[in-house]
């Protein structure tokens, strides 16, 4: 009977493990039904504009998120816009309002106000107990969120952090990084600085600015006439008015009160309708509303001045404006989305990765400088920038917050030192490729290519050269449009295209000032504005030999030295000059010319009209026009040679001559490659460089007449110039992909 119980007690000793087991199972797959509580907390209008995206998404997928809106700061005071009311129209449901702001505008009110947000927000945190708390950028009501919530075990997401901005708000922004769990960057810059923090690489995701998915389709709307008439006046063109955005600098509020005033006095005499929004209500705004009435901008014919523009609204003002100015995040970000000039004034954005639409004037301390400023840049329309997003950051921060493991440990863990280099890490943890879209306009053909960051060739794309010019700009968007599509699948993110030509080209512009007799048409060119408004990128153009001399130096033998010359050697023969780390382009961009050196006054006459240029000697036209004569005068073929009566006799055929011993043939190249070499002495007698590069299919064969030319004709002090075969299989395309991955985007005034 005891034995009976006994094994009673373990059959139901085994269904009541089986029933645990099984309701185990059952609360894990209710626990992982369950939506992802998410709290956005909004502090004013600017993140707002950040945030709003995110929250759209997220409430765009109600199966997977809850989403809790908390507002505080100063969307809820009167004199900064209420701006509340623009989330509640936006039809969010806000869970609770609070009212933090200590009014005052100085630095003591600051700190009473993350004082006061620090006693109000556990109440709140606590009620909505939400999974992950969303926090923006480096506002002091952002420190107050960030700190509760790190004190109260809830999961921070911050959003933009690991920039730099060169004030008091990088401290501030850096210690909410500090506190976060997870972070969203929208650079690689913005990363690495993170990873220098030692924060753990696995927890940045490098989604590109949220405002970004909005921005890059503003242009496609109708009525942005409509939003400049009822905000600037009907009177009023696009590109012909100005928007003002000027914030107090917290650590040296004196100087900034003196540039707002110097900017209003700019933007006066300057004569142009201008939008002029506010400061913000950081210390010194009161002082800085007080300069602006008193010059009576709000009175002034010539000035609109608001509290708040709604953001949809406000970037369509920005995109067909003529110039912006002041000191905002938004002219280094958001403007550089549409190309609009901007001029930055002071050192509130000192830090910020900037496109080339930025003019900064550093020490703005005088009304002449701005005014020239704005006399530089209303008006100009530059590249679209994509330094801070492509337009897919939404839905990579929405599937990186799918990705948090709820059940992870909350202590964070930092890595000392940072363990990765150049981590780019999207929600799948695969490594995006930093790119750029390269293409070289040669004479025959058209060659467009996916290239990384260390100089390789991801995939390369080749067609005809149309005849006409609508033609080829047409060929080459298709041609872009597919390596961009194809670049998704290959995990390369393309950062702008690089073009690569013949001819005279304004590198400024973006231009083909004069075209070589194998490309037609491109006389005085834009390249650089078709390609550009067709793909949303910065697009960069530059001659072909100059784009070798760059490949070189990013990727070949120029790789760390200061001086040297690329020489180009095909159908022409070209070059670039790097002169102490820089390429040369000259006045009127005609540096570099080297295959027009002149180095006998009687030579055969040359395609650019003179006689005697090294290319007449040297180029593949030239041993091709040698080669023909040659041959029709029966001098060409030796033994071991055959040219078939279709095939075209060209350079090789004379190369191959003079191998088998032909006179005639060796005494037209060794003609070439002296007059190569006597050029390349006149080079190394007028800019001394240590390193002369041989690039191009003739290369090879030109080396040791150079050598020896050299070591005969060159001063004693320049024969020991080195002169090196480049081993770059491609330095067209190297060179136009390394205009955009070397670019600097900083400009100082």
């Amino acid at each position: 009977m005891p034995q009976s119980v006994q094994v009673r007690n373990t059959h139901e000793l085994y269904y009541l493990r089986t029933q645990q087991a099984q309701e185990k199972m059952e609360r894990s797959e209710k626990r992982l039904k369950q939506r992802l509580r998410v709290c956005v907390a909004t502090c004013n209008r600017a993140d707002y504009s950040k945030l709003a995206p995110i929250m759209f998404g997220i409430k765009s997928h109600p199966e997977i998120f809850d989403l809790e809106v908390v507002v505080l700061g100063s969307h809820l005071i009167d004199d900064y816009g209420n701006t509340f009311r623009m989330i509640e129209q936006d039809e969010f449901d806000i869970r609770s309002k609070l009212h933090t702001i200590v009014r005052g505008e100085d630095e003591a009110a600051m700190v009473e106000s993350v004082g006061l947000a620090l006693v109000k927000l556990p109440d709140v945190l606590q009620r909505l107990a939400p999974d992950i708390l969303l926090v923006h950028g480096d506002r002091f009501d952002a420190l107050a969120l960030a700190t509760a919530a790190a004190l109260m075990n809830i999961r921070i997401l911050h959003l933009e952090g690991g920039e730099v901005s060169g004030t008091i708000d990088d401290s501030i922004r850096h210690s909410i990084s500090k506190l976060a769990h997870y972070h969203a960057v929208c650079t690689r810059s913005a990363e690495r600085h993170l990873i220098s923090m030692c924060e753990d690489h696995s927890h940045i995701l490098l989604a590109g600015c949220p405002s970004y998915d909005k921005l890059l389709s503003a242009h496609q709307r109708d009525d942005y006439t409509d939003i400049i008439k009822s905000w600037i006046g009907d009177d009023v063109k696009e590109q012909n008015y100005i928007v003002a955005l000027q914030h107090p600098v917290t650590t040296d509020i004196q100087n900034s009160i003196k540039i707002y005033e110097l900017m209003l006095d700019a933007l006066i005499s300057f004569n142009k309708r201008t939008l002029i929004l506010f400061p913000n209500i950081d210390a010194g705004s009161k002082e800085m509303v007080r300069v602006m009435r008193r010059k009576g901008i709000e009175q002034h014919p010539n000035f609109r001045a608001v509290k708040h523009v709604p953001f949809d609204q406000f970037i369509q003002l920005v995109a067909h404006a003529g110039c912006m100015i002041g000191n905002s995040s938004c002219g280094v970000r958001e403007a550089g989305a549409f190309g609009t000039p901007v001029i930055n004034l002071g050192t509130r954005q000192t830090g910020r990765e900037t496109g080339e639409n930025v003019l900064h004037v550093r020490d703005a301390d005088t009304h002449n400088k701005i005014y020239h400023a704005l006399e530089l840049q209303f008006g100009k329309r530059y590249p679209c920038s994509k330094i801070y997003g492509d337009g897919n950051a939404v839905q990579r921060i929405l599937k990186f917050m799918q990705s948090i493991n709820l059940s992870e440990p909350l202590q964070k863990k930092f890595c000392f030192p940072a363990v990765k280099e150049c981590i780019s890490q999207d929600i799948d943890h695969i490594l995006e490729t930093q790119s750029a879209l390269a293409v070289d306009l040669g004479g025959t053909n058209l060659r467009v290519a996916i290239v990384c960051m260390k100089g390789k060739v991801v995939k390369k794309y080749t067609q005809l050269n149309p005849k006409t010019f609508e033609e080829r700009i047409e060929l080459i968007l298709t041609m872009c449009k597919q390596a961009m599509a194809d670049a998704v699948h290959l995990n390369c993110r393309i950062l702008g295209v690089g073009v690569s030509t013949g001819g005279r080209v304004n590198p400024q512009d973006g231009i083909v000032l004069h075209s070589t007799k194998l490309i037609n048409e491109w006389s005085s060119v834009d390249i650089r504005t078709p390609i550009s408004s067709a793909l949303h990128l910065p697009v960069w153009v530059d001659n072909d030999g100059n784009c070798a001399a760059l490949a070189e130096r990013k990727f070949g033998h120029g790789k760390g030295v200061e001086n040297f010359v690329t020489i180009i050697t095909g159908t022409g023969i070209g070059g670039g000059i790097i002169q102490h780390n820089e390429l040369i382009h000259g006045s009127t961009f005609c540096a570099a010319e080297l295959g027009h050196i002149v180095v006998s006054l009687e030579g055969p006459e040359c395609m650019c009209g003179s006689h005697g240029c090294i290319e007449a000697y040297s180029s593949g036209l030239a041993l091709q026009r040698e080669a023909k004569r040659l041959h029709d005068e029966d001098l060409l073929l030796v033994e071991g040679m055959t040219v078939n009566n279709k095939e075209q006799v060209n350079a090789i055929h004379l190369i191959n001559a003079a191998r088998l011993g032909n006179s005639k043939a060796e005494s037209i190249l060794h003609t070439a490659g002296t007059a190569l070499g006597l050029g390349i002495v006149n080079i190394l007698h007028m800019i001394n460089p240590s390193l002369v590069i041989l690039s191009g299919v003739l290369s090879e064969h030109y080396e040791n007449p150079v050598r020896q030319v050299i070591s005969q004709r060159a001063l004693l002090s320049a024969q020991g110039t080195k002169v090196m075969v480049s081993e770059l299989e491609d330095p067209a395309l190297l060179g136009a992909a390394s205009m955009v991955l070397d670019y600097t985007t900083r400009r100082t005034y």
